[in-house]
């Protein structure tokens, strides 16, 4: 709930919508519309996801996850449900991503959605790693098979893993990016394979700020 009201106050100040306005829009009044972003009033996952589709904000989605308490803090209660909201984001495909970045979130290949608590600052998208370049043989490692969630608005700073589009390639990379002497390379966390100089031809797409596996 507080994620939500925090991305929806966010979006509402970009925008320069004031709660009168999404009040009209949602068809009702504004006191209620108040009532939930002061948290007096609990909205519906529905409701959730319809101010988010109000604000511009389609292409995420307020999801439920049911699941077991942990018994170890409360004995003797019964099996219960309870409730994380999440956001869900598309997955993307390498290929498609760097004319994706130009804007269009609705370019998307959005056959399918990936459920997260992070909530993006951007149009963000998810990505299977392919291949061995990130896997590292000690530390930080990102193997094949893991999927990064990128954020496109987030300051690619030397020190983060990100997504970039080289020059003459249509695919995306992912690398960490550092800094050397004054001049920035894409690096990757398998030192069997090389680095690459970043240079203005280089097109950073988005920071990775979340990486899972399924099992």
């Amino acid at each position: 709930m507080d994620k939500w009201i925090e991305l929806v106050k966010a979006k509402m100040k970009e925008l320069r919508v004031t709660q009168v306005v999404l009040a009209e829009r949602l068809g009702m009044s504004q006191g209620g519309v108040g009532h939930w972003l002061t948290k007096r009033r609990q909205p519906s996952v529905e409701d959730m996801n319809r101010v988010l589709r109000e604000l511009g904000l389609e292409f995420l989605e307020v999801a439920m996850v049911i699941r077991e308490p942990d018994t170890s803090t409360d004995e003797g209660m019964a099996l219960a449900q309870k409730y994380n909201p999440y956001f869900r984001y598309p997955v993307s495909e390498w290929h498609e991503v760097g004319g994706v970045r130009e804007g269009d979130p609705g370019a998307y290949s959005q056959a399918r959605y990936e459920l997260t608590d992070y909530h993006a600052l951007g149009d963000a998208f998810w990505l299977v790693v392919v291949g061995d370049a990130m896997t590292a043989p000690s530390g930080l490692s990102i193997p094949e098979g893991m999927s990064i969630l990128v954020d496109p608005a987030i300051e690619a700073v030397p020190g983060k893993l990100v997504v970039a589009c080289l020059p003459g390639s249509s695919d995306a990379t992912f690398r960490k990016l550092i800094e050397e002497s004054g001049q920035r390379y894409l690096v990757p966390l398998n030192p069997t394979y090389p680095k690459t100089l970043y240079t203005e031809q280089c097109r950073l797409i988005g920071v990775v700020v979340q990486a899972t596996i399924r099992f």
